[in-house]
């Protein structure tokens, strides 16, 4: 509430750091229902103790994902239902802070939007479901479409492996923090994680005891420091150790 003043189940969903706002940057926005939306970084640059609108939602709409973007980027959403659309950010055009933006992705109306993702080249996008399963797949098996379509498969959800609950783009240098339903952080380096194509289940990345699930995983860079949590008693070494060698 210091921040910023927050209605009744509204909560912050990114928190962006900009030195300058520049002309040519943009904010790139993503909902739960699949719409996706391009402002000028510059419209943000007079901003209210209140508050500015970033974008105009539908009633049950919420915001899942933003990034700053040169114009010229790809953008790759990911839904709960394990699909995935990657589609250039030159085909959506530049709007006003009140516009409600257009269609990135086809989702049905059991799914959401869970994640937006601007990929390298050459990088590997984490895919993890619920059931504590997960894989990296290069960015380069995520074929390039347009906007407005159903995407391919991106991870298999099954009884085994639950809906797809995080994807994000890492590197195999990172580590990474899952998150458990029950409070539980498990540290994991990415390199051990097995490379596998979109159409597979992948392998399993924590154990979950029964009636608990994965909500979210966090990449870590290798020079940031992360002893301090562990330190707080947030991570369960037992846990840790209990994990396996992963293929």
């Amino acid at each position: 509430m210091n921040l910023l003043p927050l209605d009744e189940g509204e909560r912050i969903t990114a928190l962006l750091p900009i030195k300058e706002f520049e002309e040519d940057r943009f904010v790139f926005m993503a909902t739960a229902r699949g719409t996706v939306k391009k402002t000028p970084l510059s419209a943000f640059s007079r901003p209210r103790a209140a508050g500015i609108i970033a974008i105009e939602l539908e009633h049950g709409d919420k915001l899942v994902g933003v990034a700053i973007t040169d114009g010229t980027q790809d953008s790759i959403l990911c839904t709960s239902g394990g699909k995935a659309i990657r589609f250039a950010e030159s085909g959506v055009r530049a709007m006003g802070r009140n516009a409600a933006g257009v269609r990135g992705i086809r989702v049905p109306g059991d799914e959401d939007v869970i994640s937006l993702i601007t990929p390298d080249a050459d990088g590997l996008i984490l895919t993890a479901s619920e059931n504590g399963f997960g894989k990296l797949t290069p960015v380069e098996e995520f074929p390039l479409h347009g906007r407005g379509g159903q995407g391919v498969i991106a991870m298999q959800t099954s009884e085994r492996n639950g809906r797809l609950v995080a994807a994000t783009q890492v590197s195999t240098s990172d580590e990474l923090m899952l998150m458990s339903s029950s409070g539980t952080l498990v540290r994991v380096r990415a390199s051990e994680i097995s490379v596998m194509g979109r159409n597979t289940q992948g392998v399993r990345l924590i154990r979950l005891d029964d009636g608990e699930r994965l909500i979210g995983v966090e990449p870590v860079t290798a020079e940031d420091e992360v002893g301090e949590v562990a330190g707080a008693g947030l991570v369960d070494p037992d846990k840790t150790d209990e994990l396996p060698t992963l293929p």
